[in-house]
């Protein structure tokens, strides 16, 4: 039997056509859900519109005038939006504070904390009027400690995490939840495009070592951050707001 914990809801999934984003657009229409599936203009929307009940928007995280836009084409799924998996990002420069690149700086700040930010805030006082909804942010084990070679993606999730636990506190008086999961490597294009990156010609070879703070030594999958994105939005999470859920196979146990 089908599972419907989330039948009739109204969900937003943004970066919602590959990796994490795809899975969670899956998981939510086995769970009933109606789906927007939100990425870039350029996107082949195709694995996520073969999932359910879901819609497709093309437009960019970082511009207000997009969200209000994705806003409005989600109510036409449903009465109102319940869910927004706040959860677009590029990993951006292999660097350190020193050599970073300003531009590359600009641009992951841009899409990793301002692409979050308009979601928190639209969608936000979206369900702020009908006094409902949860919001999930995607930030990353990344966001616990210091990451030497990967600066910018580093301070980018520390601030998803400072405006998960800010948001949770305001919207949490008036029926809306707030929270983010945070999940170490997991198998998505971010993680192959950086094996290919630290050894283009035998990109598994990176694995051994980009594995190696992991105690089940090996990636997570798109699918078991999906899950626990399900229990968290459903109503078995009703008392959690403001938590960071790392899913990181042991990584943040040492």
């Amino acid at each position: 039997m089908p599972d419907q914990t989330l039948s009739g809801r109204v969900a937003i999934v943004t970066g919602a056509a590959r990796g994490i984003g795809l899975a969670a657009v899956k998981r939510l229409c086995a769970g009933g859900a109606s789906v927007l599936a939100f990425d870039r203009p350029d996107t082949d929307f195709t694995d996520a519109l073969a999932a359910g009940n879901v819609a497709s928007f093309g437009g960019d995280v970082v511009n207000a005038s997009d969200w209000t836009a994705a806003i409005g084409q989600a109510l036409t799924l449903g009465p109102q939006i319940d869910i927004l998996f706040n959860n677009a990002g590029i990993s951006g420069a292999i660097a350190n504070a020193i050599n970073y690149p300003e531009e590359e700086f600009d641009r992951i700040i841009a899409v990793n904390v301002k692409g979050v930010f308009l979601g928190l805030k639209h969608v936000g006082e979206h369900m702020l009027a009908n006094r409902s909804g949860v919001i999930v942010n995607t930030s990353s084990v990344s966001s616990f400690g210091g990451s030497g070679n990967i600066f910018g993606y580093t301070a980018s999730k520390h601030a998803v995490n400072g405006m998960t636990k800010s948001a949770a506190i305001a919207l949490a008086p008036h029926g809306v939840r707030v929270l983010a999961i945070c999940p170490s490597p997991t198998a998505t294009e971010m993680m192959f495009q950086l094996e290919r990156r630290l050894s283009p010609n035998d990109p598994e070879a990176a694995r051994p070592q980009l594995v190696q703070g992991i105690p089940m030594a090996r990636y997570g999958t798109p699918e078991e951050v999906a899950e626990v994105l399900a229990f968290l939005i459903s109503d078995a999470a009703a008392f959690m707001t403001g938590a960071l859920i790392p899913v990181d196979g042991g990584t943040l146990a040492k």
